[in-house]
């Protein structure tokens, strides 16, 4: 009997080409870590006091930034307003990196234990504990409380980390890691801001872009070589993220802690055309590259829409 291929395969190899080895691309991504790694511990001063007069967030991507209430805040309210969601990435920050370091740990479990996919898989993971230890600490030196994301999400968190596939898990992986990168690379040449904020989301960008790099290329495996159910759950899965992502990115509970009035404050961002404009540019070098390996299809599609992160 003569198998029909599936039409779904030969558009994405047609459109994508032909895969890149696993192996040679885990070898010089261990390459680029051996050469480019920090220990923020030592890298960072963090007995430098903060200094006066500087932000801990690049005005602009503060989520009141351009708002009717912004323009009514003082300029010191406004700066503590970035200190604190500046503390509520660093956690929601801290809680995707905790979730990708057991995907990966659940991705690599059944390979082979000497190739340079699992050392590199293994490599990410020591990058991600030392990336979650300085988040911590930021929050800690910066004087602000954490701001876990709310319950029903973080419970939700323990089935994805259960039940999630291996394109659903990278695809859940690059959300988390791209729309912070975007943003931090505005934030670590910004000499308004923070030396040792600046210093933290540096060494953030130059590990995380290697990141990017292994979740890329093996959830463009997988869109290839994942049977036809897998990657239409990674379709649906990836945008019920992206609608988590986008309620949780900042805590409500900021607007409260710099005395503003919560439901004023969320209700004018989610009027605000700049914050729209922000979080799709901080998500369109990410959503451009899901369009094009096939992710963002069908309902899936729909529920990237709903999460305000594409047009």
């Amino acid at each position: 009997m003569t198998t029909v291929p599936d039409p779904d395969i030969r558009l994405l190899r047609d459109a994508l080409g032909p895969l890149r080895d696993r192996e040679q691309v885990a070898q010089r991504l261990l390459e680029s870590s051996a050469r480019h790694s920090f220990d923020p511990d030592r890298e960072l001063d963090w007995d430098a006091p903060y200094a006066e007069g500087k932000w801990f967030w690049p005005p602009e991507l503060v989520s009141l930034y351009d708002t009717p209430l912004w323009n009514r805040m003082s300029e010191e309210r406004r700066m503590e307003l970035a200190r604190h969601e500046a503390a509520s990435l660093a956690t929601l920050g801290i809680w995707f990196e905790i979730i990708l370091m057991q995907l990966l740990a659940r991705h690599i479990y059944d390979k082979p234990v000497t190739s340079h996919h699992v050392r590199y898989a293994l490599t990410e993971i020591a990058d991600e504990c030392r990336h979650s230890m300085m988040f911590a600490r930021l929050i800690e030196k910066g004087g602000t409380p954490a701001y876990p994301v709310p319950r029903v999400h973080h419970n939700l968190a323990r089935i994805l980390k259960t039940v999630s596939t291996t394109p659903g898990s990278f695809a859940a992986t690059l959300l988390g890691e791209e729309i912070l990168d975007w943003m931090q690379r505005l934030t670590f040449p910004d000499e308004r801001v923070q030396p040792l904020i600046r210093g933290a989301t540096r060494i953030h960008v130059v590990e995380e872009a290697r990141h990017v790099r292994y979740a890329r290329e093996e959830l463009r495996r997988q869109m290839v070589t994942a049977p036809r159910w897998e990657r239409e759950l990674t379709r649906i899965s990836s945008g019920q993220a992206a609608r988590v992502f986008s309620i949780c990115f900042i805590s409500p509970e900021v607007y409260t802690r710099v005395g503003l009035d919560r439901r004023e404050a969320m209700a004018q961002v989610r009027a605000s055309g700049h914050r729209r404009e922000v979080m799709r540019s901080g998500a369109k070098r990410l959503t451009d590259f899901l369009d094009d390996i096939g992710v963002l299809r069908g309902p899936g599609r729909r529920l990237w829409r709903s999460s305000g992160l594409i047009a």
